[in-house]
């Protein structure tokens, strides 16, 4: 019963955000426009053009089976900016009831280093915990807040440590390097109470990337590293864009998705005109040498699934102790969603990751 409800809430809140950004639109694709058999043709330039009959896959749970099985139209229009930042405050604030049923919390706003935070202390944290602490840089595609809760509370229940999300300034109102240095600020501030390597750094899809690009920052600083990141669902190459993120949408396989090439480059508001080489924004192009050990997690639908194992790569040649976890088909930043066994076993797979990097 209490999972049902779970998804039952989770799925109202989900309705409601896209409900909010509803507006007239080009028409989808009807059933019997849609494609009935596999496609493939590969152009001069070496473009795919395909078409393929993918069905739901046995390895993943019923709960994530009946995710997927959820129509979405592939045509819609954009959402504006203010009512994404409206629909995403809605879906966070159930969703901080919901997780909070699994992992009973307090939370309070603070602010760091004169930089807004959300601090989330778990029920029941043992002493021995106290001189811990996680930083989360939340996901939301730079210009909103779709994780501070969702990527707080349930890292906080499960490792038993007080997490500090940093709610840095968004784009397009603020630009790149701006969320850098408002991680940085707070990170800075922390090591005046808790030594490095009893830190960590994480985040989701934006925040996941931010991860990359803070610890690219603090080592170009002569900063200590933390004792760990979590970069879950990322990327670290502007300059150069992977098949997944060709591939999927949001939702995986369902919804919209422009082809590519067509317009603005990715994170445009973001990154602005900085070069897209540059080693802070796109940390492949830094020296990762010396990193802390860092866990990478994404899934076979998400469409930052190139970036974020490219990053891996790259972490590994330059001989960091980098763990890669893949989810099978799965969307992007699924793990937000508690009625799924695999959001659950996700957020106990980077707890578990965090507290034994601690624990050293």
């Amino acid at each position: 019963m209490i999972r049902k409800t779970r998804l039952a809430v989770f799925l109202f809140l989900l309705a409601a955000v896209v409900l909010a950004a509803q507006q007239p639109a080009p028409k989808p694709t009807t059933a019997a426009e849609a494609a009935n058999r596999d496609t493939s043709f590969i152009d001069d330039q070496g473009t795919a053009h395909i078409t393929r009959i993918v069905p739901l896959p046995g390895t993943i749970s019923s709960e994530a089976q009946k995710a997927l099985a959820k129509p979405a139209p592939d045509q819609g229009p954009d959402v504006p900016l203010a009512m994404r930042r409206r629909g995403l405050n809605m879906y966070s604030a159930g969703a901080r009831t919901v997780w909070s049923q699994i992992c009973p919390n307090q939370l309070v706003e603070d602010k760091i280093a004169g930089v807004p935070v959300r601090i989330v202390t778990p029920d029941g944290m043992p002493d021995g915990n106290r001189d811990k602490v996680l930083m989360n840089l939340h996901g939301g595609g730079f210009d909103s807040d779709s994780g501070s809760i969702t990527e707080t509370i349930p890292i906080a229940g499960f490792t038993k440590i007080k997490v500090v999300a940093v709610l840095y300034r968004l784009s397009p109102e603020n630009a790149f390097p701006a969320a850098v240095d408002d991680s940085v600020a707070v990170y800075k501030e922390l090591l005046k109470t808790y030594k490095p390597d009893h830190v960590v750094i994480y985040g989701t899809s934006a925040g996941a990337i931010l991860t990359g690009e803070v610890a690219a920052r603090i080592k170009q600083l002569g900063l200590p590293l933390p004792a760990a990141l979590g970069i879950f669902s990322g990327v670290g190459d502007f300059a150069r864009l992977g098949d997944s993120s060709s591939m999927y949408s949001l939702n995986g396989l369902s919804g919209h998705l422009d082809p590519p090439g067509t317009g603005e480059p990715a994170l445009s508001a973001y990154i602005v005109k900085t070069d897209r080489k540059d080693p802070v924004l796109s940390p492949i192009y830094s020296d990762l040498h010396g990193m802390p050990p860092t866990l990478f997690v994404t899934s076979g639908r998400d469409l930052l699934l190139s970036g974020t194992i490219n990053l891996h790569r790259a972490y590994l040649a330059a001989g960091v102790d980098a763990r890669l976890v893949v989810f099978d088909a799965l969307p992007h930043a699924f793990w937000y969603n508690p009625a799924l066994p695999e959001a659950l076993e996700a957020n106990h797979i980077m707890a578990d990751f965090f507290v034994k990097q601690l624990s050293k």
